[in-house]
């Protein structure tokens, strides 16, 4: 059963509902989704994270040592999984470490080094793990770096955002793929971000070597973040990997990945660092603490139902929080799939990796 009626004509259409919306299954609460059919209205339903056991599962967590990446390492070793913290900073992650297990005391976590500013660090963590040779069931891809104020580029001579965040996921991803492959469905989630809605790539300046806008630059690369994700699973699907590809983004959630990139470089805090303390502390209703702003990755990494080629947010209005989880609006950039292998093939140039072909 969907959920779905007849439109009113569009003069009779309030000004905040669009005028066609996707179809879902009918659930008890039900929320507007996205555009799809002319004239029928139909609504998204909430979703439920649900984290089975997962004993004997190997999960790998770029960013573990904070934030987003820390939550999700907290869940997910509490539901028995082994952990991988691939993070930059060791000292941080031992510190990490220690105070998951004062609430997990059992909790299996391991640190590896990974800089995701550099494909050697990359390189280096997947020969590691390829030469443990134990296949992996889920990696999220996690880490990122937000809006620093200048251009500052990576160990490979990239833009820093658009380096860190899409490029050397997408080298990781690949050193990986055959340890995802040997798992039975791996699943890998890629954290993008509401930015992606408004961002663009593009391809005639990918590292921002003409104007250097930092907003615009972290657009570019979560929206790359996200077509990254659907691309692998539609070749996943293509070439029988077995592996499903989805992405989540927090909305909007207190991580220090807001203030950290707005002060890069900088001895005092930044404007932009200040003005996210100050909404945090006067507007909190716009923000999510880290527990809820993990459940949409969660749903994405753990819950059965979760759709490969899928991108989960926030259920709140706008996607901006909520505390739950929903199905996310694709942004028309995003579902472009010329431009999707487009991004892909350019990747490959840019990291030296390879990918197996598939249609």
């Amino acid at each position: 059963m969907t959920g779905c009626r007849r439109a009113p004509a569009r003069n009779a259409m309030p000004i905040s509902m669009p005028a066609t919306f996707a179809c879902v299954e009918e659930k008890s609460r039900l929320r507007p989704a996205v555009p799809a059919r002319k004239g029928v209205i139909c609504m998204a339903k909430d979703l439920v994270a649900t984290v089975p056991d997962l004993s004997g599962k190997l999960a790998i967590i770029t960013g573990a040592n904070s934030g987003l990446g820390f939550g999700l390492a907290r869940r997910l070793s509490a539901a028995g999984a082994d952990v991988i913290m691939a993070i930059r900073n060791r000292a941080k992650g031992e510190a990490a470490v220690e105070e998951i297990r004062t609430a997990v005391p059992d909790a299996k976590l391991t640190i590896k080094a990974l800089d995701l500013s550099s494909l050697a660090s990359v390189a280096a963590l997947g020969e590691q793990l390829m030469a443990d040779g134990r296949p992996i069931d889920l990696l999220i891809n996690n880490a990122g770096v937000m809006t620093p104020p200048e251009r500052v580029t990576t160990a490979d001579g990239f833009e820093l955002q658009f380096g860190s965040n899409h490029l050397g996921h997408f080298a990781l991803t690949a050193h990986l793929l055959p340890l995802l492959r040997a798992a039975q469905r791996a699943r890998v989630v890629s954290l993008s971000s509401l930015a992606a809605r408004r961002g663009r790539i593009h391809f005639d300046d990918l590292q921002f070597e003409r104007s250097y806008a930092p907003m615009t630059a972290y657009g570019q690369s979560k929206l790359a973040v996200l077509m990254f994700a659907r691309e692998l699973d539609r070749r996943s699907r293509a070439a029988g990997w077995g592996i499903i590809s989805n992405a989540a983004h927090p909305g909007l959630t207190k991580t220090n990945l807001q203030i950290a990139g707005p002060s890069h470089g900088r001895d005092k805090p930044a404007l932009m660092e200040r003005l996210y303390k100050t909404s945090w502390r006067f507007a909190p209703f716009l923000w999510q603490e880290i527990e809820e702003g993990i459940l949409p990755a969660l749903y994405a990494a753990a819950t059965p139902q979760a759709d490969g080629g899928a991108f989960y947010g926030p259920r709140g209005r706008y996607e901006v929080a909520g505390g739950g989880v929903r199905e996310a609006k694709v942004p028309a950039a995003a579902r472009n799939d010329a431009d999707s292998k487009r991004l892909w093939e350019v990747s490959e140039q840019l990291t030296g990796v390879s990918y197996p072909k598939s249609r």
